[in-house]
């Protein structure tokens, strides 16, 4: 039975063109960019060129306002502690959604170990961040807000630019977790207003373990991976020019099929949508139009997602999610869930579909036969 992968939001393969063009950065163009003979000189052009896409992607003032990182979890930590430690004459105060990544969670709850306040900005039952709540939890002793541009889990679109206002309005700076949503949507850092950027190599079909962090040019961060002083002196430690060249092109290539490859998907994810919402007892969750071109969630009363993704697998070798990857091994309901106003038992039924650039529509009814048998038969097992 051919594989169905649909988890692409956890993990997505790397583009066979990102591939061609970024192994020569492993096979014959190996040098250091800080060094100064020609090896080192290929590797710093590499470098350069990936920095100039990646600037191209999202629209950044210049190419200097983009630091490579080794993945988002790194681009979050130096987007949050980075920018309230060196602004902490500001105030010792951060505050996030309820409904962040745990990389972006994490870090602020390191940060209240040192005395910082951590305050939770609410969402609605759709997933979008409450700005008139917002607007009175932010005071002008806030140092920086981070609002992702689009949740992994349930697919909402954020108003970058509308949260971007009420945060400039109390001159705070505003961090966008883009993991999601870089390579999927058009992102705009200028025109949305944007002061700290966050982007995943992988997510765009690029290796992993590599990352950048847009900022702003006046935004000042405090390094927290001292070395010896590379990317600006904010990221210390020689680039991996492999993952970075291969961003660099996975970012060239989403820039110039982005709008095709979402109204592509779109038409997919749509009659996805349709079909499972034929099953008895299922629902849809996040936001039903204001959402990620490739992305569909649902949750199913009385069964557990964990059961879902292992009989789909096994059963019919398609791979779907249960929650983000870097959670889904506890056995607590998401935070995402709970945060949208779902009960404990409500959030444990959840199946999350990523698509990506392999699949094509004539998989839909197989997934959609695939889901539905799945669910019945769990159904006939559940105790409740």
């Amino acid at each position: 039975m051919e594989r169905i992968y649909l988890d692409h939001a956890s993990a997505s393969p790397v583009d066979p063109r990102v591939l061609e063009y970024a192994e020569q950065y492993l096979k014959l163009r190996f040098g250091n960019p800080s060094t100064l003979h020609s090896k080192g000189l290929e590797a710093k052009k590499a470098l350069e060129d990936a920095r100039g896409k990646i600037t191209e992607l999202i629209n950044a003032e210049s190419e200097s306002s983009i630091i490579f990182t080794s993945g988002a979890t790194e681009s979050n930590n130096l987007a949050i502690k980075g920018a309230a430690m060196r602004n902490i004459q500001k105030g010792k105060k951060v505050a996030a959604s309820t409904i962040e990544h745990i990389s972006v969670l994490n870090p602020i709850k390191e940060l209240q170990k040192s005395g910082w306040e951590f305050n939770l900005i609410p969402v609605d039952s759709t997933g979008l961040v409450d700005t008139e709540k917002m607007n009175a939890i932010l005071t002008e002793d806030t140092t920086v807000v981070s609002i992702m541009y689009a949740n992994n889990e349930i697919g909402t679109i954020q108003p970058i630019s509308e949260i971007s206002r009420v945060v400039h309005e109390k001159s705070l700076y505003l961090h966008v977790d883009a993991t999601a949503a870089g390579g999927r949507i058009p992102v705009d850092v200028q025109n949305d207003g944007i002061d700290l950027l966050t982007l995943s190599s992988n997510d765009m079909y690029g290796p992993q373990g590599a990352g950048a962090l847009y900022v702003k040019p006046g935004v000042k961060l405090q390094p927290i991976l001292p070395g010896g002083g590379q990317e600006r002196g904010l990221r210390s430690g020689t680039e991996n020019i492999f993952t970075i060249a291969g961003m660099g092109e996975a970012a060239r290539i989403a820039k110039n099929e982005m709008v095709e490859e979402s109204r592509r998907l779109e038409k997919m994810r749509d009659k996805l949508i349709e079909e499972i919402l034929r099953i008895e007892e299922s629902y849809l969750t996040g936001h039903p139009t204001q959402r990620l071109p490739h992305h569909a969630s649902f949750r199913f009363s009385r069964i557990e997602g964990e059961s879902i993704l292992l009989n789909l697998d096994m059963g019919y070798n398609i791979q779907v999610s249960t929650g983000s990857a870097c959670t889904s091994r506890t056995l607590e309901p998401s935070h995402v869930l709970l945060a949208i106003g779902l009960k404990h038992e409500e959030a444990h039924g959840s199946m999350i579909i990523t698509l990506g650039r392999s699949n094509k529509i004539d998989e839909i009814p197989r997934i959609a036969k695939g889901v539905k048998e799945t669910v019945e038969r769990l159904r006939k097992l559940s105790p409740l």
